[in-house]
């Protein structure tokens, strides 16, 4: 997608301060960041919302939880982390890119 910020950012067309990287996902630090550390996590190739997954993206989907997993122990978040996947602009989604919220650094809020 050619006009989808997440893409691009896949693409090095726009700079991110990245975390982590694969051959499947890419992570870097939110620009607006919600706790202390905010990473997002993103696949490499553009799947709008978790809505339009399909049984196809499973094994896709498996495999991001455990990239989670690593980047929360790569930023040392043992004491615990909050993911968020944000669903629809009625869910609070505003990239249409799908990515999880890694959230930490303190105790969150409920």
């Amino acid at each position: 997608m050619t006009d989808c910020l997440f893409c691009k950012i896949v693409a090095g067309e726009i700079p991110c301060d990245k975390v982590y990287e694969d051959d499947d996902f890419l992570a870097f630090h939110d620009i607006n960041p919600k706790a202390p550390v905010h990473v997002l996590l993103i696949p490499k190739f553009h799947l709008p919302t978790l809505a339009d997954a399909d049984e196809e993206d499973s094994a896709m989907l498996g495999s991001m939880m455990n990239t989670v997993r690593k980047v929360a122990e790569d930023l040392k978040l043992d004491v615990g982390y909050r993911l968020v996947i944000n669903v629809r602009e009625g869910g609070g989604q505003e990239v249409f890119h799908i990515h999880v919220h890694i959230l930490g650094g303190k105790k969150l809020p409920f």
